[in-house]
Parts: C-alpha cells; sequence; structure tokens
C-alpha cells in the first residue's frame, strides 16, 4: 500500500481556523492547540448572543413604547391590550419606530385603543 502524505490536508484545515480566530488576542490567534477551542466558544457564543439579541430588542421596544405613552396618559400594558382588542396588528418594534419619528400618528393610534 502506498505513503498517504496529507501536509496539504494540514496546512488547509490550519489556514481556515487561523482566519477564523483572525484578531484574538496571544495565542489564540496562532497556536492551534489554543486556537481550535477558542473557535468552538466564540461559535457558542455567537448562537447563544443570535438569540439573545431578539431578547433585548424586544425590552428596548417596551421601553421606548412606554416612554412615549406615559405623557398620553395611558401605560404599555393598556396599549396593547387596547391594539389587540381593536384588531391594530403592528408589532412592537414598528410602533417604537412611529412613537420616535411621528408623534402624530403615534398618538391617533392610542386614541383608537382607548
Amino acid at each position: 500500500m502506498p505513503r498517504v502524505k496529507r501536509g496539504t490536508q494540514h496546512v488547509k484545515r490550519r489556514k481556515s481556523l487561523m482566519e477564523k480566530t483572525k484578531g484574538m488576542m496571544w495565542g489564540r490567534k496562532s497556536k492551534i492547540r489554543l486556537a481550535r477551542p477558542a473557535m468552538l466558544k466564540a461559535g457558542v457564543n455567537a448562537f447563544r448572543d443570535r438569540r439573545n439579541k431578539k431578547r433585548i430588542n424586544r425590552r428596548l421596544w417596551q421601553v421606548r413604547l412606554n416612554a412615549a405613552l406615559r405623557p398620553l396618559g395611558t401605560s404599555y400594558s393598556r396599549f396593547m391590550d387596547g391594539l389587540k382588542k381593536a384588531g391594530i396588528t403592528l408589532d412592537r418594534k414598528v410602533l417604537s419606530q412611529i412613537a420616535q419619528s411621528h408623534e402624530v400618528v403615534f398618538k391617533n393610534i392610542v386614541e383608537k385603543t382607548k
């Protein structure tokens, strides 16, 4: 059986790993033994935080809506209940953008929910 040399595969795998850990500090950017677990951990964190970002943004929209609703004499929970009863299907992201940039339109929406 002929001898198989795998130098090209090793170089290819190492090059791919080094591209993924580019910008990391200390040996994690240059040493395979430190770079591989750093890359795996970074992937785990990225996966988790893609979901956390959605959670954080939703919380931000709720706070913005509540801040815009208080001067108009209602609370966030009463407003959301009124939206459902009125059949208005705007989501929190759009509502918070409207509250920030179009006060008159937002005031009309709030009047329809009361």
